[in-house]
This record gives C-alpha cells, structure tokens and sequence, in this order.
C-alpha cells in the first residue's frame, strides 16, 4: 500500500490547499443573484390571471398588479426590465450568475405572480434578491426612492431579517452616492421601509429587498427614470450595492 500512502502523506504534510483566488476582474465569481424585474408590461391584458389570490407569507394576495407608469404613460414594468437587464450586463461581467424572474417585458405576457418571485433563487441557494420598481404617489412632491425589507418575523422571514436589513442599507448608501434623493414622502425620510405584506420577500429563503427607486408621477423622477442614462446610473449603483455585500 505504500505507493497509495506515500502521495496521501506528502499531501497532509503539505498543509490545506489554498482555495482558488478570485479574479480581481470578476469579485462576483460563484455567486448567484436574482434580479426581479417588477411586473411585467402586459398584466392588464391579462386581469382574470393577475388578480387570482397566491400565498403570500401566512395570507394571500393578488398573483400581481399592473404597476404604475409616468403621466406620459411611461410604464414601471419597462423601466424594472431596463434597469434590470443593464444591471445583469454588469453582474455576469463581474462573474456572477444571475436568475431573472422574468424572461421579457410584453404585452403578450403575464406575471409571474409574487409567490413565484418570492421563491426565486431559494432552491438554488441563492446569495441575495433584488426586486425593483417604481412608485406612483400623487402626495405634493413625493419625489426620491426608499428600499424595502422584511421584518423579523417567523416563521417567514426571521431567518434573513438581519442580512435584509444590511442589503437595505447598503443599497441605500450606494444609491445616496449615485446622486439619488432619498424619499420625502414615506419611510419616515430615512429611505427604509420595513414591512411584512408583501409575498416577494415574505417568501425568500434569501436575503432579499424591494427597490422604489423614485416616483414615477414627479416630473423629475420621471424624466431620470424614463432616459437611458438614468437607468445606467441606477444600474450602476445596485451593481456597486450588490458587490459590497458580497465582497
């Protein structure tokens, strides 16, 4: 047996071998992140299959909505789909491997509904979610983006309250340093929302946040939301979020 002992000998002696080093062109590689482009631009078409009740964390709710859209008509499913395929450019670049909850943005389509969202990326073990959307308040100058987290609450969500939280606040930082405006119209100013109705992250074994990222009924908001380069920089941001909390 010594021709089998002797490799397995020298090999202990030698110490742990060293995991693999990351590449410093891709700080995501082996991660896995799930983009979840909120709504889907043909939901109104489709209102008996949107509006039929899904389990939602303990309760139901509808399988999704329509969304909101600009005072132009601008809808929050394009720009959620356009943020989102900017944002995933980035992250495979990086090295990740990214899950989208929805694989268009047509008005032949429908859904999926938010138990299907809400358990995306679970069975594959998923590092983070990060659902985005936008807002429609009419409040008199609602303007600004707040991020959304669940609470601790189980046996739904205690288990990823904590790194939730963190997200939330991570990607918050990153998009105060984008040059975003914090909400002024909800969250009580400070740009985060804890809160426990909503299946998307009710039913996330992962960490996970919703992203308001502004009011599409304010003109200004509208006007970054709706350009090109507006959705680059809101991209660009969730892209620097997402690798600080994975670093």
């Amino acid at each position: 047996m010594s021709w089998f002992l002797a490799p397995l000998l020298a090999a202990l002696a030698a110490g742990p071998t060293a995991a693999p080093a990351v590449p410093a062109d891709q700080p995501l590689a082996g991660k896995v992140v799930v983009l979840d482009a909120g709504h889907q631009l043909g939901n109104h078409n489709f209102p008996a299959e949107i509006n039929r009740p899904v389990p939602a964390g303990g309760f139901t709710k509808p399988c999704n909505t329509t969304g909101t859209s600009t005072d132009g008509g601008y809808s929050e499913a394009t720009f959620a789909w356009k943020v989102t395929k900017r944002l995933q450019v980035k992250l495979v670049k990086a090295g990740a491997t990214v899950v989208l909850t929805r694989k268009s943005n047509s008005e032949d389509r429908w859904g999926p509904c938010v138990d299907v969202r809400g358990r995306a990326g679970n069975a594959r073990g998923a590092d983070l979610k990060i659902s985005i959307h936008g807002d429609g308040s009419y409040a008199a100058g609602a303007h600004g983006f707040h991020v959304i987290y669940p609470p601790d609450r189980a046996p739904w969500t205690d288990d990823i309250f904590a790194a939730s939280r963190r997200l939330a606040s991570v990607t918050k930082a990153a998009l105060v340093k984008g040059g975003f405006d914090v909400a002024t119209y909800i969250a009580g100013g400070d740009g985060l929302d804890e809160r426990g109705d909503l299946g998307t992250l009710n039913l996330s074994d992962v960490p996970t946040v919703m992203l308001e990222a502004g009011n599409m009924r304010d003109r200004g908001d509208a006007a970054v939301m709706t350009s090109p380069q507006g959705q680059e920089r809101y991209a660009r941001a969730l892209a620097r979020a997402i690798r600080e909390m994975l670093r």
